[in-house]
């Protein structure tokens, strides 16, 4: 494992995701039930999946590339996933509150 600026960065990611990931279970008890409350659900699934992938890229360099590729393949999908989802619930959430 080489210790140079992509590893540094790698691992501020990880320390962002977890903080993310506290944010979105800490949050998780505020939200109330209904469609909101399920689609908050699916984002916490997805919030964990990442920092999962994330703890995985300080290790890039170790990982076999068709390993790694798959990996990123992954992340990319779930990343476009979560952001279909996030756009979703805040439409949700602005229709409800001008209603």
């Amino acid at each position: 494992m080489k210790l140079d600026v992509t590893f540094f960065i790698s691992i501020a990611a990880v320390l962002v995701m977890f903080y993310c990931f506290y944010l979105v279970v800490s949050l998780k008890k505020m939200v109330p039930g209904g469609m909101v409350g399920k689609r908050w659900n699916f984002l916490v699934v997805l919030v964990t999946f990442f920092t999962l992938g994330y703890l995985t890229t300080p290790f890039f360099s170790v990982i076999p590339e068709p390993v790694l590729r798959l990996i990123v393949a992954f992340i990319f999908f779930f990343g476009a996933i979560y952001v279909v989802m996030t756009v979703k619930l805040i439409y949700r959430i602005i229709k409800e509150l001008t209603e």
